[in-house]
């Protein structure tokens, strides 16, 4: 990786930190009301945001920023009282849609999504050891992010909301990397070392296909 690249990818682990740390705050009610609630729509924004700029319009582009700036005004005294909540549908949904990111892949006539990205690695050829295992690699992702959704969702209604806070806000990034650690060392033991994709490879095949859905 290039200096430049890893001084952007410490400035998102930095941003990310941050954000976390001030939704913990946020949604057990501790702070200023409106930055609170500004910091659990912020996710919500930024989708919109990614979904505007594929618009390509202009038009588009400012009819539809002036939609979200008027929705979010609208709602704004709402969500304003209602903070814990909208952070809770920030976390569940964000996980249920990884989990359909994965899981719908498992299905239909189309190939499991880790299947798809070990195709981009590895130009197209895979052996039957890679074919199982990104198979089951996918099904295992779309369990973790099922799994997530469905702890968030007890602890959001049974536990006291410090809890539920400290689960959804600060664990969530420690479980996702002890998930891909734990994938690494299933994929060494399922996979000899010429089959096994590097980093690098990883990215690059996420690279690949984000330019390919944006293009």
């Amino acid at each position: 990786m290039s200096a430049t690249q890893v001084l952007r990818s410490l400035a998102l682990v930095a941003l990310m930190a941050t954000w976390a740390i001030a939704a913990f705050f946020g949604s057990t009610g501790q702070g200023r009301p409106d930055f609170n609630t500004a910091v659990g729509a912020a996710p919500f924004v930024a989708v919109l945001a990614m979904l505007l700029w594929r618009v390509r319009h202009p038009l588009g582009m400012a009819a539809g920023s002036v939609l979200v700036v008027a929705a979010l005004a609208w709602l704004w005294p709402s969500l304003r009282q209602n903070v814990g909540l909208l952070y809770f549908i920030e976390h569940l949904g964000t996980n249920l849609a990884f989990a359909a990111l994965f899981g719908k892949t498992l299905f239909g006539p189309g190939e499991p999504l880790i299947t798809h990205f070990a195709r981009i690695v590895n130009n197209g050829v895979l052996s039957g050891r890679q074919l199982r295992y990104t198979r089951r690699a996918t099904l295992a992702w779309t369990l973790f992010f099922l799994a997530n959704a469905t702890l968030s969702a007890l602890l959001y209604a049974l536990a006291p909301p410090a809890v539920w806070s400290f689960y959804a806000s600060l664990l969530t990034a420690p479980l996702i990397g002890l998930m891909f650690a734990a994938e690494h060392l299933w994929r060494m033991r399922a996979l000899p070392p010429e089959e096994r994709p590097s980093l690098a490879q990883v990215a690059h095949a996420w690279r690949q296909r984000a330019t390919a859905k944006g293009s």
